[in-house]
Order: structure tokens, then C-alpha cells, then sequence
């Protein structure tokens, strides 16, 4: 089943191996880390495997390839704010700027559902399947090729995070923008968490009166929080 995927996705995949400017010596890899698992649910029988796997191993890569090029980069940072400078990076608002960046969301195979509902441009989606493509390319190509992915791809978040104060608290600055046209009550309700206990990942949501302004991801309720606001500013300047 997966080579017939691979056959009848040809053209697809060299566009974005092309995009991305690396060559999968396993395709197979590639195709795996574009397969949601509302596809993989509507194939059980043929043994299709999801992304979800791959996005583990991609966050994991993330995460040392950012630290890496934060601790050599910004040699004045003490541990604390280095910690908060990643966590800016890796966020769910900025891994979906990048899939939208290389048009991630065109090449992904989702089950008709997910299709039908939005789901290639879904920030969720698009955010893991980034991860995911972070870890086909470890497992394809090793690490080097992957930081080179990482680096060229993220380049514009990793200088824009070195030059303004990234350590700002996101909620205060949205809630004095929101208090800028009136004053508009703002809350922040926890829309799911999974993982085990000592490995929790929270989705928040910010809210202005009842209209839902952005969402974020954290290790924590509290960093959900401050993404979900980090997002809600970014998609407010975005429409300006």
C-alpha cells in the first residue's frame, strides 16, 4: 500500500522535496510524516500508519536544535530566559507559520472528514505535521540535514526573536491592546491536555468577551496561556 501511495503521489512529493530542498532517500519517510491519522483511521485495514509517532521525535529534535543555536547565539542569556526563548520559537503560532511558509498543508493526506472540515489549514495540524516532517528528515538524513532544515526554514523567527524582547508577558501586552478599544473582558479557558502526567501538553484559548482570539500549546497551563495570547497578537497585527 505505501509504495502505491509513493507511485501515485509522485509529482506531489518531488514538489516538496523541492520546496523544502532535501531529497528523501526513503520515501517512505516523507509519506509518513504527511499522513494524518484521520487517513490512517479510514486505511486500518491496509496497516497505514499516522504522523503522530514521527511529531514526537521531530519535537524532540526541535527542541535541541533551537537550544543549540540559543546557546550559541545569545551567550549572554541566563538559563531561565534561554528556556523562555525556545519556548517563544517552538510554539504552536510559530511552527504553523513555517508549514504555511513551504504551503505544508497542500501536500498532507487527511481522511475526508479532516478534508472537508478545514483541516489543511488547521493550526494544529499543520504544526505537528512540521514536527513530523522535523523527524522524517532525522530518521532520513540524520541530524545534520535536519538542523540544516530547521535553521533555513525558521531563520526569520530565530532573528526576529533575537532582536525584540521576547520575554515580554504576552497577556499583559494582548490585554493592553484589547483595553486600547474599550473596556472588553478577556479570559482564557483550557481547551484539552494530553500526554501522561509527568509529560503534559495543555491547549488554551483566549477569548474577548465570547469570540475566541488565538490558541497555544505549553508544558504548562501558564505557558498555554501566554502562547494563546503570543498567537491572538500575531494574528491581530497580521490583519492590520
Amino acid at each position: 500500500m505505501l509504495e502505491k501511495i509513493i507511485t501515485e503521489n509522485r509529482n506531489k512529493l518531488n514538489g516538496l522535496e523541492e520546496v523544502i530542498g532535501y531529497r528523501f532517500r526513503d520515501r517512505g519517510n516523507l509519506v509518513l510524516a504527511l499522513t494524518h491519522s484521520s487517513y490512517a483511521n479510514e486505511r486500518k485495514a491496509a496497516d497505514i500508519k499516522s504522523n503522530e509517532r514521527l511529531e514526537f521525535l521531530g519535537d524532540s529534535v526541535l527542541n535541541i536544535v533551537t537550544s543549540d543555536y540559543i546557546y550559541r547565539n545569545c551567550p549572554e542569556l541566563p538559563e531561565g530566559e534561554m528556556t523562555k526563548m525556545r519556548a517563544a520559537i517552538v510554539c504552536e503560532s510559530s511552527l504553523t507559520r513555517c508549514a504555511e511558509k513551504i504551503r505544508l498543508g497542500d501536500y498532507l493526506f487527511l481522511g475526508k472528514g479532516e478534508e472537508n472540515t478545514g483541516g489543511r489549514n488547521r493550526s494544529s495540524i499543520l504544526s505537528d505535521a512540521f514536527e513530523a516532517l522535523i523527524g522524517a528528515i532525522y530518521i532520513d538524513g540524520g541530524i545534520s540535514e535536519a538542523r540544516r532544515f530547521i535553521l533555513k526554514t525558521m531563520k526569520e523567527i530565530y532573528l526576529d526573536l533575537e532582536r525584540i524582547d521576547v520575554f515580554k508577558d504576552y497577556k499583559t501586552m494582548f490585554q493592553e491592546i484589547v483595553q486600547k478599544k474599550g473596556d472588553q473582558r478577556i479570559s482564557y479557558r483550557i481547551l484539552n491536555e494530553k500526554g501522561p502526567d509527568h509529560n503534559k501538553v495543555f491547549t488554551a484559548q483566549v477569548l474577548v468577551g465570547e469570540k475566541p482570539y488565538g490558541k497555544g500549546t505549553g508544558r504548562s497551563k501558564k505557558e498555554a496561556e501566554q502562547n494563546a495570547a503570543k498567537d491572538a497578537i500575531d494574528k491581530m497585527k497580521v490583519g492590520k
